[in-house]
């Protein structure tokens, strides 16, 4: 023991350099820079299922864990359409939720953003055309951009998110 405290006093403590951040990080301090800069707070969004298989809504739900941290991004979702920047949109619109979902983008403030997820949404998936729908979202309120994927992923979401943002600055 008497050894081992002898070497230490002569070499001192040696110890590694700290580590670099991870990417991760740095995009998402990116991105959160981005929306303060554009909205000047918190983007907040409401998710609206026009008729999906609800896949599209996993993977939107999936934002929230602390793997993709939505809150810590600055974006979070909310209730109502009257508190929301942007509306998420998934599925093809049935024709039982086209007053409602056009209802939904009336009651959102003015500026807002639409963004479709997945490809139904987008009037590309399996459900997209038929007797029940009325096809795609943007044939209903207008669509400022679309995520298509089946479903989407989490990164795809908030790149779509990122995508809208940027495109109403």
């Amino acid at each position: 023991m008497y050894q081992v405290l002898r070497h230490i006093a002569r070499t001192g403590i040696r110890t590694e350099a700290p580590p670099e951040p991870a990417s991760e990080d740095v995009v998402a301090r990116r991105l959160h820079g981005t929306i303060l800069r554009t909205l000047g707070r918190a983007l907040t969004i409401r998710y609206v299922d026009a008729g999906s298989c609800n896949a599209c809504e996993l993977e939107a739900q999936a934002l929230g864990n602390p793997y993709y941290n939505l809150d810590g991004l600055g974006l979070r979702f909310v209730a109502s359409p009257r508190h929301a920047d942007a509306l998420m949109v998934s599925g093809p619109v049935s024709k039982h939720m086209a007053i409602a979902l056009r209802r939904t983008y009336d009651a959102a403030p003015e500026p807002k953003l639409v963004i479709a997820i997945g490809e139904c949404a987008c009037g590309r998936g399996i459900y997209a055309e038929n007797y029940a729908t009325m096809s795609r979202v943007s044939s209903v309120i207008p669509v400022d951009v679309e995520i298509p994927g089946c479903p989407p992923s989490p990164t795809a979401l908030l790149q779509g998110i990122l995508a809208a943002i940027r495109e109403s600055a």
